[in-house]
């Protein structure tokens, strides 16, 4: 199904199912290496159950983007798993045309669930992810950063949440310059928006048999806009008495993350520095390559790789690493209650990270692409 929107410039919009018509194994992805997938238990019949499959909003992106979204693509394709992707692609150039931005918005209200890759800033210095968070109110943003035994790091087992604030703070984009030479930037922090993601933590960490929640703050400098923070956050761990909660500056965060990185379990923090800590433990675990992500609005979640860049000097030449992009398509099975595929994909990636038996450019190897795809599959054969 091919579709377009209106307006100057069209975004190219598909829906490709990536369902298998039946149950029974299949073999593809030439070359060399030959992959005959079981099925995940009988997902025909699944599929069936469930009254059809799940559709999700597929956004590429920029760079390397495509590139990782056709390795999820390919792989769901042979687990056979219902879902059907619709397809729109965004990038910076289409971003100019405010209809196709509408319609990636309408797309993912629709569906409820994204998949989506990294947009650049345009020349007119819109920052269109921040446009989508804000459109959607994808308000908390959850990276989850662990130590993969194949990937040689300073640190060993690392295993954080860092949940952000995901639209106000430094990011509410509201800048001016008062006199020529001066300019303002308002930081904006809210009593509303503070609870809520502190709530979000909390619950976070309780579903996920977390034992401690770190309050990620600046409050000695910045004493009413973080101080408000810090309160909303102490107020909500009252609830959870279950759960430890301590508060630490950023400063002292970003140095106690380089010399012990294992005393953190769940840290929630404003926007900017949620984008800091995020990045510099993605760095401490292997790089943007290997670190997922996924982001909650009240009825909406978008997946995404943790770490956000889009390598546009590499676009087309497929050395990118597709694990963190595989990684929150698995997480986004999970949400979908497709908790069998999701957990088998988790394994495979980990497997292959684990393995050392193919290491794109990122990690010190020569695999491309394709090649962590085609050993992807192949875990995924193996555990079947």
């Amino acid at each position: 199904i091919s579709l377009s929107t209106r307006g100057a410039s069209e975004a190219v919009v598909s829906t490709q199912s990536t369902v298998s018509s039946t149950a029974t194994p299949r073999t593809r992805y030439g070359g060399k290496t030959t992959v005959t997938l079981i099925p995940v238990r009988n997902m025909a019949l699944l599929t069936a159950l469930r009254g059809g499959p799940d559709t999700v909003t597929l956004i590429p992106g920029d760079g390397v983007g495509p590139e990782l979204a056709e390795s999820v693509t390919t792989i769901f394709k042979e687990m056979a798993v219902p879902v059907q992707f619709e397809e729109i692609q965004l990038n910076r150039e289409l971003m100019k045309d405010e209809g196709a931005f509408e319609y990636a918005i309408k797309s993912l209200k629709r569906n409820g669930v994204g998949l989506k890759g990294v947009i650049n800033r345009s020349a007119d210095f819109r920052h269109h992810n921040l446009e989508f968070r804000g459109g959607l109110d994808v308000y908390a943003n959850v990276v989850r950063c662990m130590s993969f035994e194949g990937i040689k790091t300073h640190h060993t087992g690392i295993d954080l949440i860092a949940i952000r604030e995901n639209t106000e703070g430094e990011y509410s984009s509201l800048e001016h310059e008062s006199v020529p030479g001066v300019v303002e930037s308002l930081k904006i922090i809210t009593r509303e928006k503070s609870m809520r993601i502190a709530k979000f933590a909390f619950d976070y960490a309780r579903e996920h048999n977390r034992k401690k929640v770190t309050c990620i703050h600046k409050a000695n400098i910045m004493k009413l806009s973080d101080g408000l923070f810090k309160a909303c956050c102490k107020e909500v761990s009252e609830d959870y008495p279950m759960i430890t909660y301590e508060e630490q500056i950023v400063d002292n965060t970003c140095q106690q993350l380089v010399i012990n990185p294992q005393q953190f379990d769940v840290m929630v923090m404003p926007n900017l520095y949620g984008n800091l800590v995020s990045n510099l433990a993605a760095g401490l675990v292997g790089g943007a390559g290997v670190v997922p992500s996924k982001s909650y609005g009240e009825n909406i979640a978008v997946f995404e790789p943790g770490a956000r860049h889009t390598w546009m000097e590499m676009k087309g030449m497929y050395v990118a690493n597709p694990a963190a992009m595989v990684l929150s398509s698995a997480f986004m099975l999970k949400h979908l209650q497709l908790n069998e595929a999701g957990d088998l994909l988790i394994k495979a990636v980990n497997n292959v990270l684990n393995k050392r038996s193919c290491m794109t450019i990122d990690l010190g190897g020569q695999a491309s692409t394709l090649d962590m795809t085609k050993a992807i599959l192949m875990e995924l054969d193996a555990l079947a």
